[in-house]
């Protein structure tokens, strides 16, 4: 919330974005959908999963973020919904929450200012830099991923900055 209030707060473009200055956390988000009215911006990212049934830890480059945004009037607002995963180990295990580093908290949110000024506030946007993320050899558990679940998965060798 902290980080996300002060990258908010440098937007400085004279709205105010859900004073105080508060993320709403929505797990009913439908991927690709968003309400009338709504922006999406799908983001994936590094987190670490921990399972609650075996206490197995895994860290992925494939957790899925998804927010939607609006901005009606002078305010704004911003829903997000971390994609959960679930061990591949453990039989009828739940899917778990993405646990993300303040350094990857950071990430995601440049890169969603950057999307809240293109998206209403008519920035141009970065150039994009792609890049072929080296990936750890092992392979992607589609069954366990909720974002390959609802469609939004992506293959991931290939990966861009924005």
């Amino acid at each position: 919330m902290r980080i996300f209030q002060a990258k908010a707060a440098k937007l400085n473009l004279g709205d105010s974005w859900r004073l105080p200055w508060r993320l709403e956390f929505d797990d009913s988000i439908v991927p690709t959908k968003p309400s009338f009215g709504w922006e999406e911006y799908k983001k994936g990212a590094f987190a670490r999963f921990s399972c609650s049934k075996c206490r197995r830890c895994w860290s992925t480059s494939r957790a899925m973020v998804v927010f939607h945004m609006r901005l009606l009037g002078r305010q704004g607002t911003v829903k997000v919904r971390h994609l959960r995963q679930n061990c591949k180990e453990c039989s009828d295990a739940p899917m778990e929450e993405a646990r993300f580093s303040p350094a990857d908290i950071n990430v995601l949110l440049d890169h969603l200012m950057e999307k809240i000024g293109v998206e209403f506030y008519d920035a141009m946007p970065a150039k994009k830099e792609h890049f072929k993320r080296k990936l750890d050899g092992r392979p992607h558990e589609e069954s366990h991923c909720e974002a390959c679940k609802q469609g939004v998965c992506r293959g991931w060798a290939y990966d861009s900055l924005r």
